[in-house]
């Protein structure tokens, strides 16, 4: 085991569910991992309970569901309020994602999803009525991700 408690085999059930969590089942799984479809259910449950596992979320084309402006907002926050606005800014409506950075500057920023040029000008507003600064607007064209390519590396079988 690692340092942070996990072996392996959690490591390749962590690639299997980066991968594809909606179509990898447990059953799934166990023919790519050595080790039962409970054993992989039990793992997960362990991983849920140590916080590794926070939740599963789908992948959204904005664009495809009628949202074609994704804006990121460049904020800066007081250090001591950083964390606190930063989970404020999520509230605001059409706001999708959070980021919280260790820096001084440009420590947080704040993704938007509309289909109008008037509600990000209200977003804007309520993102500044809180106390962020915004430093920069980028209007995102594209976002490409793939898993992270160590889980899993020399114990899962990628027939």
């Amino acid at each position: 085991m690692s340092a942070e408690g996990l072996d392996e085999i959690d490591l390749g059930i962590l690639h299997l569910l980066q991968e594809d969590a909606r179509n990898h089942t447990p059953v799934d799984m166990a023919k790519q991992l050595p080790v039962s479809d409970q054993t992989i259910r039990n793992r997960i449950e362990k991983m849920e309970r140590m916080g590794v596992l926070e939740g599963y979320v789908p992948l959204i084309n904005y664009q495809n569901a009628g949202f074609p402006i994704r804006l990121e907002f460049c904020c800066t926050a007081p250090v001591k309020r950083r964390e606190e606005l930063a989970q404020e800014a999520l509230k605001i409506d059409h706001v999708v994602r959070v980021e919280e950075m260790l820096s001084a500057q440009e420590n947080v920023r704040v993704l938007a999803v509309s289909n109008d040029s008037d509600e990000i000008n209200d977003i804007a507003t309520q993102i500044d009525a809180l106390g962020l600064t915004i430093v920069s607007e980028r209007l995102r064209r594209r976002t490409y991700l793939q898993p992270f390519n160590h889980f899993g590396k020399g114990i899962v079988d990628d027939r």
